[in-house]
């Protein structure tokens, strides 16, 4: 699967998403007045553009198309939902900026370099941001850990590589060797690249307990230092630690396109793999090169 711009264009009503594919069922219709005429514009069949108009009113609970005569018409409520796709579409068309989401690593990393383009960046887990994509919401997507493109088959561009450190307070018990992580506890952080650390330690036969969650490594980086026996594994870019698990816990800093669009966004991501890559590594990842 790959992101496209148009499959991501989407409204949400009453928790129910409408894509971009029946906007342009819609936005067809109300100029030919005819689903066969619509159906060969937009080079689907004429059961499919049907379907796809019948599923949208079993969601809606309404008619969003009315027979008059031999023609086919948007009723008031086709008509309604038409208006609120097009205001959203220029809503996104009004943004000069690049907009971009993603987990807290990714955007800190594209926050702190300096780079010729004007962003509007929104720190979140991978999962919050991903869900801001899936609307459209913006123009790229940035993942602390490509685990949401893997399961999904989505297409990802690395600009980084990234690994955990183990890290504890000055009071934990000290750990030379992966055998001293057996029985520890640990502030798990959900959406990072946690997971590779959880899979090895389980690799090498260690057993070990997640007593907390967070949504942030920042949030797990005070907690830690503030306890006397509590671990976690976060970022080497952002943060020192034991890099007992670093061949097992690397992993790709990388960007989605979300929006075809605007031809900034490719210059912005030629950048990011060719002359953004000294800032990159200035900031403590590994570049691609």
């Amino acid at each position: 699967m790959k992101f496209e711009s148009k499959g991501l264009i989407s409204l949400e009503i009453d928790g129910k998403i409408y894509d971009y594919k029946l906007y342009q069922s819609l936005d067809s219709l109300s100029r030919t007045n005819s689903q066969r005429k619509s159906a060969k514009e937009l080079n689907i069949s004429h059961t499919v553009f049907n379907r796809r108009l019948l599923k949208a009113e079993k969601k809606l609970g309404v008619k969003i198309t009315q027979k008059i005569g031999n023609g086919t018409h948007l009723t008031p409520e086709g008509l309604k939902l038409l208006e609120e796709f097009r205001k959203y579409l220029i809503q996104i068309e009004k943004t000069p900026n690049i907009n971009i989401a993603g987990g807290h690593i990714s955007t800190g990393l594209l926050e702190s370099i300096e780079t010729p383009f004007n962003l509007n960046i929104y720190s979140s887990s991978d999962e919050d941001a991903f869900e801001l994509a899936k609307r459209g919401a913006v123009d790229i997507l940035t993942l602390d850990d490509p685990l949401i493109a893997y399961e999904r088959d989505i297409n990802f561009m690395p600009i980084a590589y990234d690994y955990l450190v183990l890290v504890s307070s000055p009071e934990s018990r000290n750990v030379e060797s992966i055998s001293d992580l057996e029985g520890l506890d640990f502030v798990g952080v959900n959406g990072s690249a946690q997971r590779l650390a959880w899979n090895s330690l389980s690799h090498y036969d260690i057993k070990y307990n997640i007593t907390e969650r967070v949504n942030s490594q920042f949030d797990a980086f005070k907690m830690v230092r503030n306890s006397k026996n509590l671990y976690t594994f976060l970022n080497a870019s952002y943060f020192k630690g034991d890099e007992l698990l670093k061949y097992d816990t690397q992993h790709v800093i990388s960007v989605i396109k979300v929006n075809d669009d605007k031809p900034e966004i490719d210059e912005f991501i030629r950048f990011l793999l060719n002359d953004g890559q000294e800032s990159i590594e200035k900031q403590g990842f590994t570049p691609m090169g």
